[in-house]
């Protein structure tokens, strides 16, 4: 059985800086495309960055370029999007995600059961 843990959410204050984890039980990091999707208040579900196994690379979306880094850890079976310079924008709940294609259009497989980050003074 497939299941997408997350931790790392919480608050901060605008400026700063977070680290949400995602660790996969039923298969391996590597095995799928992964990545994080957020949903804030009275918005849409979002796709934030993925990476594609077929090729390494990897997907942000324009909002968070240069600020967001996703990166993977095999050796610990873990995916996580460190976040800086964070917003109010930012305010959202974020999903860890596996499964299907990483693109812009993305559509996982599964799920995480989400984290909240809020950006707020």
């Amino acid at each position: 059985q497939v299941q997408l843990v997350e931790s790392g959410g919480g608050l901060v204050q605008p400026g700063g800086s977070l680290r949400l984890s995602c660790r996969p039980s039923g298969f391996t990091v590597g095995q799928y495309d992964m990545g994080w999707f957020r949903q804030a208040p009275g918005k849409e579900l979002e796709v934030i960055s993925c990476f594609a196994t077929s090729d390494g690379s990897s997907y942000y979306t324009e909002s968070v370029q240069g600020r967001f880094t996703i990166s993977k850890d095999t050796a610990k079976n873990t995916v996580y999007l460190q976040m800086n310079s964070l917003e109010p924008e930012d305010t959202a709940v974020y999903y860890c995600a596996a499964g299907g294609v990483c693109y812009e259009h993305w559509r996982p497989l599964y799920w995480g059961q989400g984290t909240q980050v809020t950006a707020s003074s």
